[in-house]
């Protein structure tokens, strides 16, 4: 289960298969994470990166189990998850599912679903019930997947492996993304199978730290902030995120924007032009 080989179908459970894009890095750890469920009429859950390779090799994992491509279905439109619908879709035919979002920068511009999910609507896959769970915070288009047959939650980037989520203002809400997070709880879940990275077993038990870990960083940039009459972003991140490698504080900047909106909806703080100050 902890193959990551790029292009290899590795079976995680009945009925579910992963391929692991060739985009490592940084925010994508070994490479995004492509699900496919069922062995007659596949389902790909997050097709990935505008990759002809990564598309292939879907396609071969496919057609090894002797089925066809019927379903792509997306948890997001950002560029490592969603762009290669459109290959897929061009080759097979293949209905594509997803919600869309106004452009922010960051978003896939090439994505054009057939139709948009509902929460809590169940999307046949090959037999299995796929339930789709709106799960905004990171985005707000983002819909985690409950494959009820095996109990797998796919999770897209509302929860990763090895790190926490990058949440990115005004598509991207940390008030959304710890509501969503508590709203995960309520279902029966076996493992989280995260947009990047491996399964996580006690979903709950990872859900709760994380609501808990974004609860405590909140707790940090408001003591933080105390310090200070008026602070920026660029200033206020290095105390905040001191446990984070300064190298990645450009990117953590993004998730403090975002708790201090939270924050300042809460009437906790307030801001002035570039600066920002406890109330």
């Amino acid at each position: 289960m902890d193959d990551f080989t790029h292009g290899k179908a590795v079976e995680l459970a009945p009925g579910v298969r992963r391929v692991v894009a060739p985009n490592p890095g940084v925010m994508t750890g070994p490479g995004t994470n492509s699900y496919l469920l069922g062995t007659k009429n596949v389902t790909v859950l997050d097709p990935g990166p505008a990759d002809a390779e990564h598309a292939a090799a879907i396609l071969r994992a496919v057609e090894a189990g002797g089925g066809k491509l019927v379903q792509i279905v997306t948890t997001h439109t950002h560029p490592d998850h969603s762009p290669c619908a459109a290959l897929l879709q061009e080759k097979t035919g293949a209905a594509v599912i997803g919600a869309v979002i106004a452009q922010d920068g960051f978003q896939d511009e090439s994505f054009s679903p057939d139709r948009e999910p509902a929460h809590d609507e169940i999307i046949d896959a090959d037999g299995a019930a796929l339930r789709a769970i709106y799960s905004p915070g990171h985005v707000g288009n983002h819909f985690c997947y409950l494959h009820e047959q095996s109990g797998l939650l796919f999770t897209g980037d509302h929860v990763m492996q090895g790190s926490t989520v990058v949440i990115i203002p005004p598509a991207g809400d940390m008030k959304d993304y710890i509501d969503s997070l508590r709203r995960m709880l309520d279902y029966p879940l076996k493992y989280i199978a995260p947009g990047h990275g491996g399964l996580i077993a006690e979903p709950a038990q990872e859900l709760d730290y994380l609501i808990k870990h974004r609860l405590k960083r909140e707790a940090k940039v408001a003591d933080k902030l105390a310090a200070f009459e008026q602070v920026s972003l660029e200033e206020l991140v290095v105390p905040v995120y001191d446990d984070v490698d300064p190298s990645l504080h450009p990117v953590a900047q993004l998730s403090l924007l975002a708790h201090l909106l939270k924050l300042e909806k809460e009437g906790r703080v307030e801001r002035n032009g570039e600066n920002w100050s406890l109330i």
